[in-house]
């Protein structure tokens, strides 16, 4: 048997692995001592440090799980602290937040929300948001959470009405997301903010774009939009529709004896009563001025004609009251029937103001519906058409200046010459138009001023060229219309042309119709005193040819009376015509005034005129119009 030796500080345990380890050397080998201990004491030592090794990882352990702990209590700590803080972060945030399920149900609201919608939390919690959400955009919004819980990867957002506890309306931009609930549930978070204020600002803005200030209705632009629309109706549903164009018989005597606050208010009264009078469907606007335009839409052409003539009734039987004085207005209507066939919306606005015309023309007051083959449109279209040669003649200068002597008669002294300017147009050939074919239209368009501008201008620039034929005039007779009368602007040029021109004062004689110098008699009557305390003369022409001729004569400072030549053509055939001739010609001279007759043609007429006693006389007998630049 092999022999072991034991000292005294092995142990039994040591003892135990040294046989385990070296039995079977021991068995095979003689026995080595050294290597025996050796491999004993490497054992031990292998042995001792492992446990080392383990103890350390205990203590190592240990503190972890006591440091762990502490994070742990310290990190629960803190976050029972900030739990309070995000919770008043999310209630006072001020925006409105919700918290829905799928079917609209408030999870949860932050407190500034519930609030601003007049609510507590409590109130809410637990309620379908469909209560806060206005009724007209209830299904829609139903739609909008459907769509948001579809597409849970999407932002969406919109805008609509919320109600507020107290029945106010809030204008309200939400913006939603679908967000995974407890369960497996779908949960939807918005968040709202109310975008009362710029929304009511748009609509402001938008409404002005689109409506006339003074009167609320529908502007130019918003109606043409509606009319370009209703005739894409009629072309693609062959429907019937109907445009009135709608123009005030008297608005310019009120707005310009009242004042323009006063038309300003007739304006809006008047809006108001053809509201009255049209179908809910229809649009009145304010196209410009005191020009109204109504669209009738799917309405019959027998139907329209009722409203259009019930419009006018309207306008008829009202009454503007101002400053204790009732006015009558009445109104002229042009009708015009929409349908597949009708033109585009230029041409349509152009028959209504056409067949507006002529009721205007026709005698006022009254509704004419537009006929491509009326006779009287065609002679509408034929005025327009001089209306832009007029002012194609005024663009390239195509005028000219005429003379006609006026010759005294019964030994009336005239030391010189007097004449009066003519004007003339030129037409695209070249060839002088008598004024007659131009000045009424120019008149009816508001250009005549532009014209008169032109002739005094022509007139004062060929009288200072020529300082001899300027020194041998006694008169020069230039015609002024009424419009040029009212215009202040126009005084000043008038004495602008003598300044610059040198052209004395007392040479020149204006010529104004009786007609023109009824219109404005206050401004006439200031224009005339101006320039008749300057040294100017004043002729009246046309007389006899207005129903109270006479009876504002004495108030007229005028010069020369320039008999009508209706009643002076005639005065050797019609006893009635001498008559008048001899009428005016005699009440002429007893209020101080010399007399001119026109339209002298022949000498019969001249003989009678001087046996009259008229002073001086004007006509193609005596000398016809010629051009400024042959005079002699």
């Amino acid at each position: 048997m092999p022999i072991i030796l034991m000292t005294q500080e092995s142990n039994s345990e040591e003892i135990v692995a040294a046989l385990a380890m070296g039995a079977n050397d021991c068995v095979s080998k003689p026995l080595n001592f050294d290597v025996l201990f050796a491999r004993v004491e490497a054992q031990l030592a292998m042995r001792r440090q492992a446990e080392s090794r383990t103890k350390s990882l205990l203590a190592i352990n240990r503190t972890l799980r006591i440091e762990l702990a502490a994070r742990k209590r310290a990190a629960t700590a803190s976050l029972l602290t900030e739990v309070p803080r995000y919770q008043q972060f999310y209630d006072d945030t001020p925006s409105i937040f919700f918290t829905l399920d799928a079917g609209g149900k408030i999870l949860s609201v932050n407190r500034f929300g519930a609030h601003y919608m007049g609510y507590s939390v409590a109130e809410l919690l637990g309620q379908t948001v469909h209560k806060l959400v206005a009724e007209q955009d209830r299904i829609t919004f139903a739609e909008r959470l459907t769509t948001s819980v579809a597409a849970p990867e999407t932002v969406h957002r919109w805008e609509m009405y919320k109600l507020h506890k107290s029945g106010q309306h809030l204008w309200v931009r939400d913006i939603a997301r679908a967000a995974p609930g407890a369960h497996g549930r779908v949960n939807i978070l918005i968040a709202s903010e109310d975008i009362s204020d710029t929304h009511y600002l748009a609509q402001q803005l938008s409404h002005q774009a689109s409506h006339d200030e003074l009167t609320g209705l529908v502007n130019r632009r918003e109606f043409e939009r509606r009319l370009q629309r209703v005739l894409k109706a009629a072309r693609e549903e062959r429907s019937e529709h109907a445009l009135c164009c709608i123009d005030l018989d008297k608005f310019k005597i009120i707005n310009d004896t009242c004042g323009h606050v006063a038309g300003d208010e007739l304006l809006r009264q008047v809006a108001t009563l053809l509201q009255r009078g049209v179908r809910s469907r229809d649009t009145v606007a304010r196209l410009g001025g005191d020009e109204f335009g109504i669209l009738l839409e799917h309405c019959a052409p027998e139907q329209a004609r009722q409203i259009a003539n019930g419009l006018r009734q309207i306008v008829d039987q009202f009454r503007f009251s101002w400053d204790q004085s009732n006015f009558h207005i009445g109104a002229s209507v042009g009708l015009v029937p929409i349908d597949g066939s009708s033109g585009d919306m230029s041409s349509v606005l152009s028959a209504a103001d056409s067949a507006c015309y002529v009721a205007k023309e026709a005698g006022r007051n009254r509704m004419h519906e537009y006929c491509e083959s009326d006779t009287l449109l065609a002679r509408r279209d034929t005025e327009i058409q001089r209306v832009l040669k007029i002012d194609r003649a005024l663009e390239e200068d195509r005028w000219v200046l005429f003379y006609q002597p006026i010759v005294a008669l019964n030994g009336a002294i005239d030391e010189g010459s007097h004449y009066e300017l003519l004007i003339r147009m030129r037409d695209d050939d070249g060839i002088p138009a008598p004024a007659g074919k131009f000045i009424a239209t120019a008149e009816r368009f508001n250009m005549i001023t532009r014209i008169d501008r032109w002739v005094l201008n022509a007139a004062f620039t060929w009288l200072a060229a020529h300082p001899a034929q300027l020194e041998r005039t006694s008169l020069c007779a230039i015609n002024i219309s009424g419009h040029s009368l009212a215009d202040e602007e126009f005084c000043r040029a008038v004495i602008q042309q003598f300044e610059e021109t040198g052209v004395p004062f007392e040479k020149i004689c204006f010529e104004i119709t009786e007609t023109a110098a009824i219109v404005n008699m206050a401004k006439t009557i200031r224009f005339m005193a101006t320039f008749k305390t300057l040294g100017c003369q004043f002729s009246l022409d046309d007389f006899g040819s207005g129903l109270s001729s006479f009876a504002y004569l004495k108030n007229l400072p005028v010069d020369y009376l320039k008999i009508d030549g209706q009643f002076v053509k005639d005065i050797v055939e019609d006893s009635s015509d001498m008559e008048m001739v001899r009428s005016i010609n005699g009440i002429g001279h007893v209020m101080g005034k010399k007399t001119i007759a026109e339209f002298v043609e022949n000498e019969a007429i001249l003989t009678r005129l001087r046996e009259m006693g008229v002073d001086y006389a004007q006509g193609y007998y005596l000398g016809a119009p010629r051009p400024l630049d042959e005079f002699v």
